[in-house]
């Protein structure tokens, strides 16, 4: 049965851009194996189901192969099969619609949407609405 380094099978299956990323994640204990976290050296092989962390959402990735050179993105659901909880699918699903979910409310930039809170709290839209004039017209007569 073949085996491979856990770091490189994340790389060549492109789960990670490049191999010193995966081994960075699998150092900070991002990656695991039936709920062990893993050194970048880990061997891995066929039938292994592989957890990493990305953000808030856990992803399971059943290996098929264990292979150490990376792929074309063609040829990954041969490498692997996504056995991602329903529930953390849905996790994502809510993270895309709520946005920026990594900052702070209040920290940094403003939003679109908050600028234009802001806007408004500053110049109402009413301002300059009025139907009547400021002008004196009655001294004129």
């Amino acid at each position: 049965m073949a085996e491979a380094r856990i770091d490189k099978w994340l790389w060549a299956a492109r789960i990670f851009k490049t191999r010193s990323i995966a081994a960075d994640e699998c150092k900070n204990g991002r990656v695991s194996i039936k709920g062990v976290k893993q050194k970048p050296s880990k061997m891995i092989k066929e039938g292994d189901v592989v957890d990493v962390k990305k953000g808030a959402v856990t992803y399971s990735f059943k290996v098929l192969k264990a292979i150490q050179n990376r792929v074309g993105a063609k040829l990954v659901p041969e490498v692997l099969e996504n056995v991602t909880a329903k529930e953390q699918l849905e996790l994502l699903e809510m993270n895309r619609i709520s946005g920026f979910v990594g900052r702070a409310r209040g920290t940094g930039r403003p939003t679109k949407k908050e600028r234009r809170d802001l806007d408004d709290f500053i110049m109402p839209a009413f301002y300059g609405d009025f139907d009547f004039d400021f002008d004196d017209e009655d001294d004129e007569e």
